[in-house]
Parts: structure tokens; C-alpha cells; sequence
């Protein structure tokens, strides 16, 4: 279950990155995908196919009459239609569909294209660390370009008065949420699209970020579907909006409903499992408890049995003991007496030696013989 929750939460934080979830109100195509948007290698990146079923109406990029006075090379960006232009010659234009972002919504007016960059590293802002540290703390250092990256492929940066406006057009990591409003971020494209576009940009290139009242009257009135996509305001739109909310809605409460239950069935296995932890813990320590008696009981019978040896060792060597004093003592007694002896015999034999006129040196032992000295005369 822990798993489970952990590999939601990394889905949840890319998506929050890129910064939308696939919406809901369109409906998926089996058809090949359309020229123009297959898998490429770029940069040592291998860029995957857009799916055909986020290639609906007009997502993808066409060329289009174009009736603004905007020179050619400029960038015209539509936050309310989710569109954005590349004028060219002729009265044409190279149209795109983008996502958009609170960051691209609050800008308006003009700027010109102060950078540009190849798969762009990313980091998220100040007031992004300081409003979502959880999601975001983790990036401080920044995130290098890559397929994780959500500003993708490309990055162009609309610089004002030579300074960075921190407006971004750039790639995308979630090609579901190209056409719609987002929870964060500027103007995104499909990777595909946002390469193409970086090919026909210079720099210097002016980029205007189109008003309400000229959205208006360029585009016409755009409504926002419950999931954040752009349609004509018409009627039938409007009803279809309304339906639309009443079907959200219904989704909103079914999945609320789905992780209140998987959080209850999660709840009731977390507890389960912790009621068949804590019965073999019981378990485990009744045995360990038992097995402790036992041990103990094995090691009383083993002090026993060392204490009566050892009592018994100790008796066996007092009387050791006692035998060899008294062997000590009579084998001091016969030394004393065998001493006494030799004494007693030298003194005799020393006399015996004076008596015959015999100086003590050249006197014999007693256990040699006296010389003869008639003999000897």
C-alpha cells in the first residue's frame, strides 16, 4: 500500500511540474499520428509521437491568413483563445495551440524575445518555494534540461527594457494539457511545435500577449470549458459548458468517493495488518519468554552442579593438603632425626680421630674407615 500511495505521489509532483492533468472532455483517436508531430531525436532526446487525440479541432500547428499589423517575425500570443502566431509574409501566419498558466496570464502587452535555449534547465520561482515548499523545495537548485524538465525542448524568453520578464513560451512534459487553462506555468507548446517555432523566431523578435479586448476582436468571445479548455462562446456552447459542470461535478464527487474508499480499505488493511503484528509479536514473546525460563533454569542446574563440584574440589584438596602436611611434617621429623644422627656420628668419630692423634681435616668421615697407624709405623 505504501508503495502504491509513493508512486502516486511522484505522478501527482510531474504533473503538478507541468502543471495540468489530461482533461477529461476529449475524446481519444486511434488514427496515426499527424504530420508533423512523430517521434524525433533531438539533442540526444528522443521526443515521443503526439498522441492523435490531443491533436483535436485545430491543435495542431496550420498555416493561416493572418489580418494584424504586427510585422513579420513577431509573436502574437492569444491566452484567451489558446492560440499563438508566428506572422509571416503575405498576410500569413504559422498558428500554434498553447497551454496557459497563471504566469501567462498575468502578463500583457509587449516584450521582445531576449533568450533563447535548447532543452532549458528549469527552477522553480521564489513565490513558488515560499506557496508550495512541498512540491517544490526539492528543485531549489534547479532541474538540468531533459525529458523530466517541464519547460521541454525549447525556452524563449520575452525580455522588457532588457530585462528578464520571467514570461516563458517553451516545450511541455503533458501533451493532454496543450488547449487549456493550467495551475501553473506560462505559455507551453508541444514539443514539436515549440522546435518549430524556436527554428523561425530571431532574436529581437517582438512578442505581444494579446488584451481581452483584443482577443475579442481578433478571435471572437472564448469560453472555458470546467476543464479549462477554450471554445467559442456561443449558445450551444454554453449549454454544452453547463452540462459539462454537471458532469464534473459528478466526476469530482466519484472520485472523492474513490480515494475515500481506497483511504477506508487502505485504513482497514493497515489495521489488519497491525492486529496480525501485534498477535505474533504476543506470540513471539511468550516464546522468547519461555525459551528465557528455560535457559534460566538450564543455567541454575549448571551453577548447581559447578558449586557442588567445585565444594567437592575444595574438600579433595584441604585433605590433599592435610597429607601432604603431615608427610611434610614426618619427613621433617625423620630429617631432624637423621641430622641428630650424623651429628652424633661425627662427634664420635671426630673424638676417635683426636684420640689417635688426628687433626679434624684429615679426620674420615664417619662412614670411612679409621687408618691403621700401627700399621702405618
Amino acid at each position: 500500500m505504501t508503495a502504491t500511495f509513493s508512486r502516486l505521489f511522484a505522478l501527482l509532483t510531474l504533473l503538478a511540474l507541468a502543471a495540468c492533468g489530461a482533461p477529461s472532455d476529449v475524446t481519444p483517436d486511434t488514427e496515426a499520428t499527424m504530420p508533423g508531430y512523430e517521434q524525433i531525436e533531438d539533442g540526444g532526446f528522443v521526443i515521443k509521437q503526439v498522441d492523435q487525440k490531443f491533436l483535436w479541432g485545430d491543435q495542431a500547428r496550420a498555416e493561416v491568413d493572418y489580418a494584424g499589423t504586427e510585422a513579420p517575425g513577431s509573436i502574437i500570443v492569444d491566452t484567451f483563445a489558446r492560440k499563438l502566431y508566428f506572422v509571416m509574409e503575405g498576410g500569413r501566419a504559422m498558428r500554434y495551440s498553447i497551454a496557459v498558466g497563471r504566469e501567462g496570464i498575468k502578463f500583457t502587452g509587449e516584450g521582445v524575445v531576449g533568450r533563447k535555449a535548447e532543452w532549458p534547465s528549469w527552477q522553480p520561482t521564489a513565490n513558488m518555494l515560499t506557496t508550495r515548499p512541498d512540491l517544490y523545495s526539492k528543485f531549489a537548485a534547479g532541474l538540468p534540461g531533459g525529458l523530466e524538465n517541464p519547460l521541454g525542448a525549447r525556452g524563449i524568453y520575452l525580455y522588457r527594457g532588457g530585462r528578464d520578464s520571467y514570461f516563458r513560451i517553451h516545450g511541455t512534459i503533458d501533451d493532454a494539457s496543450i488547449g487549456y487553462a493550467t495551475s501553473a506555468g506560462c505559455i507551453r507548446l508541444f514539443n514539436q511545435d515549440v522546435i518549430d517555432l524556436y527554428e523561425r523566431v530571431e532574436m529581437g523578435a517582438l512578442v505581444k500577449v494579446r488584451s481581452l479586448e483584443e482577443s475579442l476582436e481578433a478571435e471572437g468571445a472564448f469560453i472555458d470549458t470546467p476543464y479549462g479548455r477554450a471554445i467559442p462562446d456561443s449558445e450551444d456552447n454554453r449549454q454544452l459548458v453547463e452540462d459539462q459542470r454537471v458532469e464534473k461535478v459528478a466526476q469530482d464527487v466519484a472520485e472523492i468517493e474513490a480515494l475515500l474508499k481506497e483511504k477506508e480499505e487502505a485504513e482497514a488493511a493497515a489495521e489488519a495488518e497491525a492486529k496480525v503484528a501485534a498477535k505474533d509479536a504476543e506470540k513471539a514473546a511468550k516464546k522468547a519468554a519461555a525459551e528465557a525460563d528455560k535457559q534460566a533454569a538450564e543455567a541454575d542446574k549448571a551453577a548447581a552442579t559447578a558449586t557442588k563440584a567445585a565444594d567437592k574440589a575444595a574438600k579433595a584438596a584441604v585433605a590433599e593438603a592435610a597429607k601432604a602436611a603431615k608427610a611434610a611434617e614426618k619427613a621433617a621429623m625423620a630429617a631432624e632425626k637423621a641430622a641428630a644422627k650424623a651429628a652424633k656420628a661425627l662427634a664420635k668419630r671426630l673424638a676417635e680421630c683426636e684420640a689417635l692423634g688426628i687433626l679434624p681435616d684429615d679426620c674420615p668421615a664417619p662412614d670411612q674407615p679409621l687408618p691403621d697407624l700401627a700399621a702405618a709405623n
